[in-house]
């Protein structure tokens, strides 16, 4: 590593403009995080182009503020309203919820923001310091080990039932049923399309986030009869900045959560494909097993686990972009796109050609984890605050305007609309019937990869099943993936056999 390029670039991004420009990206990403329907990735795809206008300086600062940023911001609505900002907040919105309603809000703001900025100032340190020993590791993953990954994280929600495993599993079976819809990727034919050319792309996923984790909400405030005592509830008081602050003893508690939150989001960051969900959920069903039937019910640890683990990813899904040219995600690619605009190929040559920016962007990511803290906790305050301020029946409103508005942005498109208003309605069937909705947006996002990486695998070894036990990385995962799936049996076992005769 070039230390005298990295100190250089480092020097240059505490300068006015690229500081500023870094500000204003860390600040609109929590702000759009903030808001149900938008996410890092629609923000980031209007401001590629605007960046082909802008120094290179003041445009990578800008996109890097809002991509660390923006998964965070996802937590406020998740916590106060059990809303999710973003995808990446469904969890968050389970302990934090609870935790609101236990009138500790600022408290589990607060939990939000610690966590948050912790992982993502690690996983920054972990790109600074180790982006090419992670690279090559990322090397080692074919199609094999992607089949065998996305299976492990499908079977954690067997240990996500908590009690009535035969829902979650028909939740997960529901969601690979939705995410069939489209053209085979093998044979190209038209599944469940019912000779619509609307459903030949599948069914977009955002506007399904929106109408599971928002609108459902909207019909359950629009069923809900009013009640006098709504305005005194813990959950409405006015959140105090001291109120966020924790207490040395529960960073202490938190601490090996965060730790090992953050590991696990830097190893599947730096996974091309394998998504900031899957760690979110491996990391929670971890504090599940631990805490068991405390969790959705205020645990400080289901705030800090699925926040570090999210912001975690963030920075590590850029080693594959910066390094070998492959971007981590869906919202790292839009970085590709940001690159090229302004003359730079990314890869193995970036650090050697271009230092200055390719530093530059690693630094950033450092300075924006460490500015996410107080501008966080400013804006978590604030926030908040206005949302509570805003009566019932026009927070309902406003919840399902910006829901519509989020849907229809994503294509253009009334039938965004429409896919959000019917998964709004199955929401709310799914909360009634108290189906976990957890498990079908985890099998409703790892279905595309799990059939294109069986589909390779297959091609490349002939039709043999075989090869998935006989690669080490993908039989790994897959005793893993037995283990998750054998442990509930094992336990009820060894507890049937402990009870007294």
């Amino acid at each position: 590593m070039d230390y005298a390029a990295l100190l250089q670039a480092g020097l240059h991004a505490v300068s006015l403009w690229p500081l500023l420009s870094l500000l204003a990206g860390v600040t609109l990403g929590l702000v759009v995080g903030s808001i149900p329907g938008l996410n890092d990735t629609i923000t980031l795809a209007v401001l590629v182009p605007i960046t082909f206008a802008m120094p290179s300086d003041v445009a990578f600062p800008l996109l890097v503020g809002v991509y660390c940023a923006a998964c965070f911001g996802g937590a406020f609505p998740a916590i106060l309203l059990k809303i999710p900002g973003t995808a990446s907040s469904v969890l968050t919105a389970l302990d934090g919820h609870a935790m609101v309603r236990q009138g500790n809000a600022g408290r589990a703001l607060g939990i939000a923001t610690y966590s948050s900025t912790f992982a993502g100032v690690l996983s920054a340190l972990v790109l600074l310091f180790f982006a090419p020993l992670l690279a090559q590791y990322a090397l080692k993953f074919g199609p094999a080990e992607y089949f065998s990954l996305s299976v492990l994280g499908l079977s954690t929600v067997i240990g996500m039932g908590a009690g009535n495993v035969m829902k979650s599993a028909l939740s997960c079976l529901l969601g690979l049923l939705v995410a069939m819809i489209g053209m085979s990727p093998e044979s190209g034919f038209p599944r469940f399309t019912f000779g619509s050319f609307w459903l030949f792309e599948g069914l977009p996923l955002t506007p399904i986030l929106i109408g599971l984790f928002g609108l459902s909400v909207v019909f359950e405030m629009l069923v809900r009869k009013p009640d006098a005592s709504e305005s005194n509830l813990p959950g409405r008081e006015t959140i105090r900045f001291t109120d966020m602050l924790l207490p040395a003893p529960l960073v202490r508690r938190l601490l090996p959560t965060w730790l090992s939150a953050a590991t696990l989001g830097n190893l599947v960051g730096i996974l091309p494909g394998a998504g900031m969900l899957v760690a979110i959920y491996m990391s929670y069903e971890r504090v599940r097993r631990r805490f068991g039937d405390r969790c959705g019910k205020g645990l400080p640890e289901g705030i800090a686990a699925p926040e570090a683990a999210n912001n975690s990813v963030v920075s590590s899904s850029m080693v594959p972009l910066l390094s070998l040219g492959i971007p981590g995600n869906s919202t790292s690619a839009l970085f590709l796109g940001a690159l090229l605009i302004q003359g730079l190929r990314p890869g193995p040559g970036l650090f050697n050609d271009s230092p200055d920016v390719a530093y530059l962007i690693v630094a950033c990511f450092v300075i924006a984890n460490l500015m996410m803290f107080p501008v966080g906790l400013l804006l978590a305050r604030i926030v908040p605050n206005l949302i509570r301020a805003i009566p019932q029946p026009l927070l309902t409103a406003v919840i399902a305007g910006l829901c519509f508005t989020g849907a229809f942005a994503i294509g253009n498109s009334v039938f965004g609309i429409m896919v959000a208003l019917a998964f709004g309605l199955i929401g709310f069937g799914f909360n009634r019937m108290q189906v976990p909705l957890s498990p079908f947006i985890l099998a409703l996002v790892l279905a595309p990869v799990i059939e294109r990486a069986f589909f390779q695998s297959m091609s490349l070894s002939g039709g043999t099943v075989s090869y998935f036990f006989t690669q080490p990385l993908s039989a790994a995962m897959l005793l893993f993936t037995a283990g998750f799936l054998l442990w509930p049996l094992g336990k009820r076992y060894v507890l049937r056999h402990r009870e007294p005769a």
